[in-house]
Formats: structure tokens, C-alpha cells, sequence
């Protein structure tokens, strides 16, 4: 349990109102986010909401062996939204993706904080808007760009979502986040280290040139995180 007065490093935390933070800290409680550790299983009951304070979440569509990330989630936001939309449930997977630290609340703590504080619901619903712009470029992205493009979207949105420019992913993790072959994965990042956007190491991604990035993604990036941006502010 939270009970002191801290500075969140979660954006949604950091934002609310005070009696809307009241209503939440007294059932946060800290917890460390493996990397891998499974968060929200599919078809199975939410039992906690949490926020990353540091760290992000993939959600993934697909059986496993054969699956690919929809969206992504770090201290910008919630994992486990479903439950504001009446949902107890989703049918997507919910795993650590880059380890570290945040906070979790038990879903029916939660809900009843929501019942309370309409003002609360407000900003949750509209963070599940943001997500869901979110989901929609990926699917526009996935159908319509190449795989350099994708690529250079996702290392950006890894890259808002870490401290520095430098973080850990090995290309057979990339290639589940991407749902393509390790081939095609290695060959996407020549690309972008050809275009002095990138250096990848073993298992080591550092970004180089962001404005390259930006430039590589070809407008694939950027459309969910101005929606962010119009409706609560700098995500960083």
C-alpha cells in the first residue's frame, strides 16, 4: 500500500487529480515486472490493473509460436484497460517486454475507485481511446509499410518508452513483436544501421539518429502519440 505522497513516474499517476489519486494510492502496492512475466493471460479474469514505472508491456495477438504485438504500454499508461470497458477479460496476452518496477491495484479495488470518482473513469476512457489510435496505426502499419518502416516505428516507440537511447532486445524477440522471420529482422536493422539511425549489438539496440528514425518510418509514427500529447500532455 501507498500511503505516503510520492512523485510517480507513471504519466497517468503523475496526472490525476488529487481526490482521483487519493481514491487509487491507498491500494497501490509496488511490485517488480520480470522480463516475460506474464501480466493479463488470455480469456482469463483481470485480477490487477497495473502502471509501469519503469519498464514496458507488449500486448500480443496470436497463438503462441505464431504471434505479433498490437500494442505497447509503458509508464504512459494502464495495463489492463479492458476492465474500465466493462470487460473482465481480453483475448490477448499481456508480458513484460523490457523489465523494471511499477505499481498494481486489484481489479475490484480499482473498479470501486472508478464508481466513486467520475472524473477518474473520464481520463481512464480516454486513455483507452489512445490505445485503441495506437492499435489501429499498428494494423495500418502492418498492412501498408515495409518491414524497415515497422521497424523504425517500433524502435521509436520502444525509445519513449526507456531512459537513454540504449536497450536490450534480441532479434528472436523482435521477430514475435514484428510477426515476421529472424531473416527478415536482420536484414531490416542493416538497413537502418546503413542509415546511421541505429547500431544493434547482440541482444543491444542504441538509437543514433531519432530525426532518421522518424524520416525511415515514413509517417507510419507519431499519430497515436499526438493523441496522447492533445489529451493529457508530454508523455516523457
Amino acid at each position: 500500500m501507498i500511503t505516503s505522497n510520492p512523485s510517480f513516474r507513471n504519466r497517468f499517476l503523475f496526472g490525476l487529480q488529487p481526490d482521483d489519486l487519493v481514491s487509487l494510492r491507498q491500494h497501490l502496492e509496488p511490485v517488480n515486472l520480470e522480463l516475460r512475466q506474464v501480466l493479463i493471460e488470455a480469456n482469463e479474469p483481470i485480477r490487477h490493473v497495473y502502471f509501469h514505472e519503469s519498464g514496458y508491456s507488449s500486448v500480443v495477438a496470436g497463438p503462441q509460436g505464431n504471434a505479433a504485438e498490437v500494442g505497447m504500454i509503458g509508464r504512459e499508461g494502464v495495463v489492463g484497460l479492458a476492465v474500465v470497458l466493462d470487460s473482465d477479460r481480453m483475448p490477448f496476452d499481456t508480458f513484460i517486454q523490457l523489465a523494471g518496477y511499477g505499481l498494481r491495484i486489484a481489479t475490484a479495488a480499482f473498479l470501486d475507485a472508478i464508481a466513486q470518482r467520475p472524473t477518474l473513469k473520464t481520463r481512464l476512457l480516454q486513455h483507452a481511446h489512445v490505445f485503441n489510435v495506437q492499435v489501429g496505426s499498428t494494423a495500418y502499419v502492418n498492412a501498408e509499410h515495409t518491414l524497415e518502416m515497422r521497424l523504425a516505428r517500433w524502435l521509436l516507440m520502444c525509445h519513449d518508452r526507456v531512459e537513454g537511447n540504449e536497450f536490450a532486445i534480441t532479434h528472436e524477440f523482435l521477430s514475435t513483436m514484428l510477426g515476421v522471420r529472424r531473416a527478415g529482422v536482420t536484414t531490416a536493422l542493416h538497413v537502418l544501421e546503413g542509415n546511421k539511425a541505429i547500431r544493434a549489438s547482440r541482444g543491444q539496440i542504441l538509437i543514433m539518429d531519432r530525426g532518421q528514425l522518424t524520416a525511415l518510418a515514413d509517417g507510419g509514427y507519431g499519430l497515436a502519440e499526438k493523441e496522447y500529447a492533445r489529451l493529457f500532455g508530454s508523455a516523457s
